[in-house]
Parts: C-alpha cells; sequence; structure tokens
C-alpha cells in the first residue's frame, strides 16, 4: 500500500475556499478512483487553517491516476491564491496499520 500525506495551510480569510477544493476532490474520489482505498480529509482543531490529507492507494498506477486527476488539478486551480505556501506532501510505503 501506498500513501499520502499532505499538510496544507490556508490564508487568513481563505479557509472556506480551500475547504470547499478539498470537498471537491473527496466527491471525486468516491466517485471514481477505485485504487484510492482512503482519502481523509482533515481541519485543524487548533489552527482551522490547517488541513491535512491522509490517502492510501492500492498500488503506483492507482496514486498516479489520483495526482494527475481532474479533481486534484482543479484543486490547485481553484486555491492558487489561497494558500499560505507551498503544500507539504509525504509519499510513502506503508509499513502496517490497524483500520476498521
Amino acid at each position: 500500500m501506498l500513501t499520502i500525506t499532505a499538510v496544507i495551510r490556508a490564508k487568513a480569510g481563505r479557509e472556506d475556499v480551500v475547504e470547499r477544493a478539498l470537498r471537491a476532490v473527496i466527491a471525486a474520489v468516491k466517485a471514481g478512483e477505485s485504487g484510492t482505498v482512503a482519502y481523509v480529509v482533515s481541519r485543524g482543531r487548533d489552527d482551522p487553517k490547517v488541513f491535512t490529507t491522509f490517502e492510501r492507494f492500492r498500488d503506483e498506477a492507482a496514486m498516479t491516476l489520483h495526482n494527475q486527476s481532474q479533481a486534484v488539478a482543479d484543486f490547485v486551480a481553484a486555491t492558487k491564491d489561497s494558500l499560505a505556501g507551498p503544500m507539504i506532501l509525504h509519499s510513502c510505503r506503508e509499513l502496517d496499520a490497524k483500520l476498521p
């Protein structure tokens, strides 16, 4: 299993733009990415300008399909003026997990 963790910081006052764009990605993943086995988006409790994603992919092809998807391109376009710096991305090979 492959994973990506992203840390995304919105500019002050632009949090809702980022949240809407992330929700659109979630909808696209649910509708058409069978190789994406988990896609979790969270918003900071202490700092609502901070969002994180945790993404699990069946294989390299599924990760590539997601990363090159229209939904990801739309997210980048929708948030280009709303992010407070670059996204921090960690691409990993999953070692172990406890899942429901």
